[in-house]
């Protein structure tokens, strides 16, 4: 880990750290990090991938330090030992973190044993309407075994962290764009719980969904990234998009990253290289109109693994669409990951994404 400055530590100090799965929060890097900042907010999780800059890492520790003059942080840690934990985890984050002048939250989470969905609707269920939440849900490269969180006193393989932003000083911006195209029959969702899809059309979803991947079945659950699924609701509404975790071949039922609701409208996605990349850069123009005047900002990207998966190694071409829109001296640290949170539009709703590339530019308006 090249050196780190340790005078920038302060109680309104952020550390932001992303690492390979294998970085277990007890290796020497990490503990190095808590011990040259045992006064800041420490954060980050494991990856499918560490962004820096322009660049896509494997193996490495990224790490961005970040110091305020008037904003004030709050950072919380909740465990997560199975999907169901989820709604109770993000509302005792919601809680901890409600407080007076909250302006943005920045969260993180196990991405196997977290339903993002829940966990964010939990986080929201505490907080006033219209605060923006983002992150992301860390990754174990095309694994999907084992992923870690750091922060808010806890460094553990089950559990979600989250930091508050507080002050009239911030300025919190965000943007989430996909850029994945439709294809396939309309199927609707016949049998679901939370997160797991049971069947489509009143067939077994995974054999349904093995039918449409062919020869690449054999590759699950990693190879359904490259098939993600859009829904919405039957009346109509903002489109999400989901992507698979996990298989259970004795029910030949699919865990996915947030709820796939009973009753809503399903159909396969597949990859378009230009639409993709396109839509990393309208993710950054979406967040223009939220940048601090003439201040310093850092942009942490969240895009999905299957993005990554799909791009290869035109991955970083949507790190670059990003880049030529952000302000010059903007830097830009972050991951690929199981998921990613953030509003659809500014004061829109927060929820859990896939297959999108998720912005959060953070910086602070000068007195």
């Amino acid at each position: 880990m090249a050196p780190l400055s340790s005078e920038l530590g302060s109680a309104s100090t952020l550390v932001l750290a992303f690492g390979a799965s294998g970085l277990d929060p007890e290796t020497a890097a990490a503990v190095e990090l808590a011990e040259r900042f045992p006064t800041s907010h420490v954060l980050g999780c494991s990856t499918a991938g560490e962004i820096l800059g322009t660049s896509v890492l494997d193996g490495s520790l990224v790490v961005a330090v970040l110091r305020f003059d008037a904003v004030r942080l709050h950072s919380a840690f909740a465990p997560v030992s199975s999907a169901a934990d989820s709604l109770a985890a993000g509302q005792a984050l919601g809680a901890q973190l409600a407080g007076e002048d909250l302006r943005g939250v920045l969260v993180f989470a196990d991405g196997i044993h977290v339903n993002g969905s829940e966990l964010v609707r939990g986080i929201g269920d505490k907080l006033p309407r219209g605060i923006p939440i983002t992150g992301g849900l860390a990754g174990d490269g095309q694994e999907f075994r084992s992923t870690w969180v750091i922060g808010g006193g806890g460094s553990q393989r089950h559990g979600a962290v989250a930091l508050g932003l507080y002050g009239k000083s911030l300025c919190f911006g965000h943007g989430s764009r996909g850029g994945w195209d439709i294809f396939g029959p309309e199927r609707l969702v016949t049998r679901s719980q939370g997160n797991v899809l049971y069947e489509l059309d009143g067939r077994p979803a995974l054999g349904l969904y093995k039918e449409y991947l062919g020869h690449r079945a054999s590759g699950l659950p990693a190879t359904a990234l490259l098939f993600p699924l859009a829904l919405r609701n039957q009346g109509g509404g903002p489109q999400i998009v989901r992507t698979v975790t996990g298989i259970d071949e004795d029910r030949q039922a699919m865990t996915f990253a947030g709820d796939i609701p009973q009753g809503c409208i399903a159909q396969l996605m597949k990859a378009n290289f230009d639409r993709l990349i396109d839509g990393a850069g309208d993710a950054a123009l979406q967040t223009a109109a939220q940048w601090g005047s003439g201040a310093p900002v850092l942009t942490v990207a969240v895009s999905c693994v299957g993005r990554r998966m799909v791009l290869g190694e035109r991955c970083e071409e949507e790190l670059e669409a990003v880049r030529e829109v952000l302000p010059a001296a903007a830097e830009i640290v972050g991951f690929y990951s199981y998921g990613e949170i953030s509003p659809h539009v500014a004061g829109g709703a927060c929820e859990l994404h896939n297959q999108t590339m998720t912005l959060t530019t953070i910086s602070e308006a000068p007195p």
